[in-house]
């Protein structure tokens, strides 16, 4: 199966390693000093259940790749114009791409009883859109703390990474089942499922539930939720956060918000809009931040602590530089 990871970071790189190693001709678009290091001696996995080693095709420019069975694609949401105006020179007649990604994605009314719907923030001009399309698109969600520690070499020590692949429609199909398979196969449980919105949802709750609140504190998971006071603030996002999905359908099933926070307690992970910041990268408030207030406005349900701590989050990123409203919008 030839496979191309569109964005081969953190995220994408792991996941590279984990295609080639279960028997894919694997392909990756990067860049910069990170582009190079995997041209010139591989990409490295230092990952849970021991290192990872392949040596990907690998360009900046898609057209050196020529079509694939399938693109997954794992840049941050901010990177989506790029790669509308690149990807086209690796779509042949049957290729699925998966975006595998954080926040409510530009395809989340796709395939539902609102299609036509649109967060045009996320797709700024359709551009996704026309140059993808709707028929070849997969949504997906990925758990995998991880990170680029050197170009070329990534560690991701999680030990329960995995990649949620779905159908927009909910269609349990034979694309979607080789896709999963292929990234099993390295090592990484890749799991196809019918519910792909609910997974969005469930990943979203985690990424809102303490990263407005590490990103204003610059501190990890763990140093964070020490404050009873902020531990209490999580909770009220996490519980504001189940009541918007439940009322567009995506009930969040599994535990409390307080068993959830307790978890994350523990967690000196430090959420990647926080690395963003850190790291000078645009970073992904329209889809991890402002999609959910935009759906919650749209549902008519009250989340002012999430609101809230919205509000300051983008601040910080624009008093950064790092974040620009839409026209019109902000």
């Amino acid at each position: 199966m030839r496979v191309c990871v569109y964005g081969a970071g953190a995220i994408g790189g792991h996941v590279a390693a984990r295609l080639a190693r279960g028997g894919a001709a694997v392909s990756v678009v990067a860049r910069g000093a990170h582009l190079a290091a995997i041209r010139e001696r591989g990409l490295t996995v230092a990952a849970a259940d021991g290192m990872l080693y392949c040596q990907p095709r690998a360009s900046e420019d898609p057209r050196d790749l020529g079509p694939q069975d399938a693109v997954i694609v794992t840049v941050k949401a901010p990177a989506l114009p790029q790669v509308a105006a690149g990807i086209a020179p690796l779509l042949g007649p049957e290729t699925a791409v998966a975006f595998v990604m954080n926040g409510i994605p530009w395809w989340y009314f796709d395939r539902t009883a609102r299609e036509g719907e649109r967060l045009p923030a996320l797709d700024p001009g359709e551009a996704l859109r026309r140059a993808v399309g709707i028929p070849r698109t997969l949504g997906g969600v990925v758990y995998a703390a991880a990170s680029v520690t050197a170009p070329g070499r990534i560690e991701a020590l999680a030990p329960d990474s995995r990649v949620l692949l779905g159908e927009l429609d909910g269609a349990m199909t034979p694309r979607l089942a080789a896709l999963a398979a292929a990234i099993s196969a390295g090592g990484m449980r890749g799991e196809a499922v019918p519910d792909i919105r609910r997974a969005v949802w469930t990943k979203l709750l985690g990424n809102l539930m303490t990263g407005p609140l590490c990103l204003l504190a610059r501190a990890s998971m763990q140093e964070v939720l020490a404050a009873p006071a902020v531990r209490e603030a999580a909770i009220a996002i996490a519980r504001e956060v189940m009541a918007l999905a439940a009322a567009h359908g995506q009930p969040i099933a599994g535990d409390a918000p307080e068993a959830r926070i307790a978890r994350s307690a523990g967690l000196r992970h430090r959420p990647s809009i926080l690395q963003d910041l850190e790291a000078g990268r645009p970073m992904e408030v329209e889809a991890l931040f402002q999609a959910p207030l935009a759906l919650a406005r749209a549902a008519g349900v009250p989340v002012p602590m999430l609101e809230l701590m919205v509000a300051l989050a983008t601040q910080a990123a624009t008093g950064a530089g790092l974040y620009v409203a839409p026209a019109g919008m902000g």
